[in-house]
């Protein structure tokens, strides 16, 4: 069996991938990937080292401190074994057309990375919770935003998806109890959007449009819309604990951050 080793200082995941990905485009089966992750200091590298040349193998490398790569590659040249640099020469050329240094902060594409699968987690949960799908997972979520139809839960949860948040979205329709889910959940992941009434009328009345159907049912009635709207305010005061938040003339991106900021404000998350 042949093996390939990983020196990472950090978890050596992404190398891992990458090797593997590399590897498929080969019929040899029998290669064995191991990892010797955290190397961050001399005595780290030289016992990984150690144990590579008790048992030789190929090294790929993932270290952003230039004197441990040194190291690895003296250590190669002289047991005459394969060493390849994954990180050097990107940094290098980098850096070369950026017209500025390296970090050099050892582990920062790991962070990087998981960060990555984190935010692509957070927005397949939202998509999945989206308008009121799926009441039995709102305990997973970190935000739950909840308001009348049209007062902008998706794409708030969409925006807020992306900055990493796990959000859920539940819509309150007058005469229908909300899902029982919402109340068991803790209160406070619980964002109540508020909007004025003679704004949403007239969002409701542009989406009829552009869908060619008539504005002049319920759905963009003035009466109804403020009753929907009053509501909805009845079920907040109910709910002290929830925040809530105007969105009335306010971009996405304005709502989110004020949420985001609020979020930061209170010791409760």
């Amino acid at each position: 069996m042949k093996t390939i080793y990983i020196l990472s200082d950090s978890t050596g995941e992404t190398a891992e991938r990458v090797i593997k990905a590399a590897l498929s485009q080969f019929f040899e089966e029998d290669v064995k990937v191991h990892r010797l992750f955290q190397i961050r200091s001399q005595d780290d590298l030289h016992q990984a080292l150690a144990a590579v040349v008790r048992d030789p193998g190929m090294l790929v490398y993932t270290l952003v401190d230039p004197h441990l790569s040194e190291v690895v590659e003296r250590v190669a040249e002289e047991h005459g074994l394969i060493a390849v640099d994954l990180l050097s020469s990107l940094i290098y050329n980098l850096s070369r057309y950026l017209g500025a240094p390296s970090r050099e902060i050892p582990g920062l594409l790991h962070r990087i990375d998981t960060e990555y699968h984190r935010r692509v987690e957070a927005v397949d949960f939202t998509v999945k919770h989206d308008d009121g799908q799926e009441h039995r997972h709102l305990y997973k979520a970190d935000l739950v935003l909840v308001g009348v139809s049209r007062s902008s839960k998706t794409p708030l949860s969409m925006y807020l998806a992306h900055k990493g948040y796990k959000v859920a979205n539940v819509p309150l329709v007058k005469g229908i109890e909300p899902p029982e889910e919402l109340f068991q959940i803790d209160q406070n992941k619980i964002v109540g959007l508020v909007i004025d009434t003679r704004r949403l009328v007239e969002i409701r009345t542009s989406r009829l449009l552009n869908m060619r159907q008539s504005p002049r049912g319920s759905y963009a009635d003035y009466q109804q819309v403020e009753d929907e709207v009053a509501y909805c305010k009845r079920l907040y005061r109910q709910h002290p604990e929830w925040m809530t938040i105007d969105v009335t003339n306010k971009s996405v991106e304005e709502a989110a951050s004020e949420i985001m900021r609020r979020m930061d404000e209170s010791p409760v998350y």
